[in-house]
């Protein structure tokens, strides 16, 4: 639900890089998991399909589209928020836990999908919101009451009496406090986000109990694992000690991962997830990859996987920062989860631009080629990929040129800050076109009827205008597509251990232009080159290729490796003895 500045600063995890000293590993070694082999697909709901006409995606649209969903190969679904909320953050804003947005269906159209899900052996994982709630729920209506409320420690308060509360930072309101004034008990309340979006005090126990009661509704329901959004904030702390100029450079050291968060996260552990076979992925967990190590040691127990972001927030586009340094990444934060903890790969979600336009290249001679590789990457990589909505097709950024168009709270807020303030809002708006999340929003574009079929209505948020190019029906129609190809790679993922389990070592590191790696396991071994530019390029390996079998090619022709030469964004990955 963040973006830029927020995101910068949550966890910065990446895949595992073990020396070619180390022993190599095996199978019999591994900690097998449903989880670690398990490709997720995410579905912003509002954006995916509406099928009663009011231009919002509901889980109906969801349902009739199961069998697509099926036939991308994937395992598992990760469903943003759809429980009954007033929709200031579009459903990161929780009125009622148990209750499903009306925009989105109800209770029985959920029991129906995740029934169509099972049947067809994909799990669901729900995005679960318990770093703060809606100022609309229930528990905040009885806190701000009174003072005397047996909820009023739901929240965290400063009376007024005591003066101004010390500064905090709203995320989402670059430039107001995050303690607002509530004149009803002449006190102010936390909110970290939206003024609509008060955190909940997590060091109260009772609160902490209604939470996990929540997460046992859910997953006695079926449901298989939660992602857990915002949640290095839960924990603050409540001294509130004054913050250095600077703070926001290092968000998480002074407004994340508080004293009491691994207790917090041990506790919600012995007392739920350790009772269910289930997923839990953190959103963020520390500033460090030693940090973040701390919340997926399964030794800990505490969550059995992280996002990471460094690799996603490092820049607007790759040629702005550069891909040696974008290995880097993945080669520092490696080396610590060689040997414990598990980790997500993914280059797109709700929270950023579309992924070909941020790190491939989105025009015609390159769009299909740059999004075949950025595909390859995701999927032979260590890690659990996460790929979301859309990106199958190679959609773009929209690049909306009014703020009119925008929907996103944060954008329009920013805007109007920005305006207020008498700064540059044609800048501001020409840079949106590149790094707003609305970009990852818009309908998902299923054919060239109007409004791309998303729906019979207007959609509530405009649909790309490339929709009558890229769209799914004209895609499943071309067998050497984006879409196809994506099938193909999410088929190779499955039917190779090594791309799940095996070693992973950088191979020219110092190449600017291909990254090469190659993945170890039992014997096998397999080497991917991924050249992520608009020319043709070289590489130097330093390794024998002797015998070896292309497995997948994004141009599709060619079978056997013979010299050290990729065409425009060419990616290979090749068996090789």
């Amino acid at each position: 639900m963040k973006k830029s500045i927020v995101t910068m600063t949550f966890i910065f995890l990446a895949t595992n890089l073990i020396t070619s000293q180390k022993v190599e590993p095996t199978t019999e070694a591994l900690q097998k998991k449903w989880w670690k082999e398990a490709t997720v697909y995410q579905i912003y709901p509002r954006s995916f399909k509406d099928t009663d006409g009011d231009g919002v995606g509901d889980l109906k649209g969801i349902i009739s589209k199961l069998d697509y969903i099926k036939s991308l190969g994937i395992d598992a679904v990760w469903l943003n928020p759809i429980y009954e909320s007033p929709n200031d953050d579009n459903g990161y804003d929780i009125s009622n836990y148990r209750a499903i947005m009306k925009d989105f269906g109800t209770m029985e159209d959920f029991d129906l999908l995740l029934k169509g899900m099972h049947e067809r052996g994909i799990k669901l994982i729900m995005d679960l919101v318990v770093n703060h709630s809606s100022d609309e729920h229930e528990w905040f209506k009885q806190a701000r009451s009174s003072r005397d409320n047996p909820y009023r420690n739901y929240y965290h308060w400063w009376p007024a009496e005591k003066g101004k509360p010390p500064y905090r930072w709203s995320f989402f309101d670059v430039n107001s406090d995050a303690w607002k004034y509530d004149a009803q008990t002449n006190s102010y309340y936390l909110h970290y986000f939206s003024q609509k979006q008060p955190d909940l005090n997590w060091e109260n126990p009772n609160l902490r109990e209604e939470v996990y009661e929540i997460m046992r509704f859910w997953l006695d329901k079926g449901i298989d694992g939660f992602r857990m959004d915002a949640f290095q904030f839960a924990s603050k702390d409540t001294t509130w000690p004054d913050l250095p100029k600077g703070f926001e450079k290092n968000i998480i050291k002074y407004y994340g991962v508080g004293p009491h968060l691994h207790d917090y996260l041990q506790e919600m552990n012995k007392e739920v997830f350790s009772k269910y076979d289930i997923m839990t992925v953190a959103e963020g967990a520390g500033s460090t990859p030693e940090d973040a190590l701390l919340f997926v040691d399964l030794d800990r127990k505490e969550l059995n996987m992280a996002y990471h972001f460094e690799s996603v927030d490092i820049g607007k586009h790759i040629s702005d920062f550069g891909l040696e340094k974008y290995k880097a990444i993945f080669s520092r934060y490696d080396e610590t989860f060689k040997d414990k903890g598990w980790l997500s790969i993914f280059l797109a979600n709700h929270d950023q631009p579309r992924m070909v336009s941020k790190f491939g290249n989105e025009t015609p001679e390159f769009r299909e080629l740059s999004s075949k590789m950025l595909t390859t990457f995701i999927y032979t990589m260590r890690g659990t990929p996460y790929y979301y909505m859309g990106d199958e097709i190679g959609m773009t950024n929209i690049r909306f040129d009014s703020i009119a168009d925008y929907n996103d709270v944060d954008t329009r807020n920013k805007y109007t800050n920005l305006k207020n303030k008498g700064g540059d809002t044609l800048a501001f708006l020409e840079e949106q076109k590149q790094v707003s999340r609305e970009n990852g929003r818009t309908p998902m574009q299923w054919d060239n009827t109007e409004n791309s079929g998303i729906t019979t209505g207007t959609p509530w948020l405009k649909v790309n205008p490339n929709y009558d190019e890229i769209n799914i029906k004209k895609q499943e129609q071309d067998p050497e597509s984006i879409l196809n190809y994506f099938r193909k790679t999410v088929q190779l993922r499955k039917n190779n251990l090594v791309l799940v389990y095996g070693k992973y070592s950088l191979l020219d590191k110092e190449n600017p232009d291909v990254f090469a790696y190659l993945r170890e396991l039992d014997g096998k071994r397999v080497l991917v080159l991924l050249n992520f530019t608009d020319k043709n390029t070289s590489y130097n390996l330093n390794l024998k290729l002797g015998k070896n079998e292309v497995l997948l090619n994004n141009y599709n022709d060619t079978t056997k490796v013979k010299n050290n030469k990729l065409r425009p964004y060419e990616s290979l990955v090749i068996a090789i003895e």
